[in-house]
């Protein structure tokens, strides 16, 4: 958990609190790279995690998927930014987040998909006209953008 959540969640306990993600969804011959996360059993973009305090989205973005899945990209391209109500999170230890996404695609990349042990239970590819059901919330927008991206390249 980054030092500024951390320092943050001492003056408010487990209240929601206002964070900025970033994930990539990754691409590769019709199928999309999705995790399934470790904690929850949910499937999500291939990446994604906390802005760090002087990061930029796109840095922070590319060190989460390296972190998560062993992967380096070459290049991003923005999707989006995501909030709302499907924004909001209770982790398992009880502490609300209300997180505005900025999502990134890519398929410029290299590496073999590895998953971070303890965070990412698995990596697997998936068609983009058969992904599971058990997707998290915060994933489906950037997903459904990903989707409409590559239609229009």
């Amino acid at each position: 958990m980054p030092e500024y959540i951390s320092n943050m969640r001492r003056f408010i306990g487990r209240e929601r609190l206002l964070t900025v993600g970033c994930s990539v969804v990754i691409y590769d011959g019709g199928q999309l790279l999705l995790q399934r996360r470790a904690d929850n059993g949910r499937w999500m973009c291939a990446s994604g995690g906390y802005l760090e305090m002087g990061e930029t989205p796109e840095a922070a973005a590319a060190r989460e998927l390296f972190e998560e899945t062993g992967l380096t990209a070459h290049s991003l391209e923005l999707l989006g930014v995501f909030s709302g109500e499907d924004y909001f999170y209770t982790y398992e230890n009880g502490d609300n987040v209300a997180i505005v996404d900025v999502a990134y695609f890519c398929d410029n990349f290299s590496g073999e998909p590895m998953p971070q042990p303890g965070e990412v239970a698995e990596l697997r590819w998936f068609a983009i006209d058969d992904l599971p059901e058990n997707m998290a919330n915060t994933s489906r927008n950037s997903i459904n953008k990903a989707i409409e991206f590559i239609a229009n390249k």
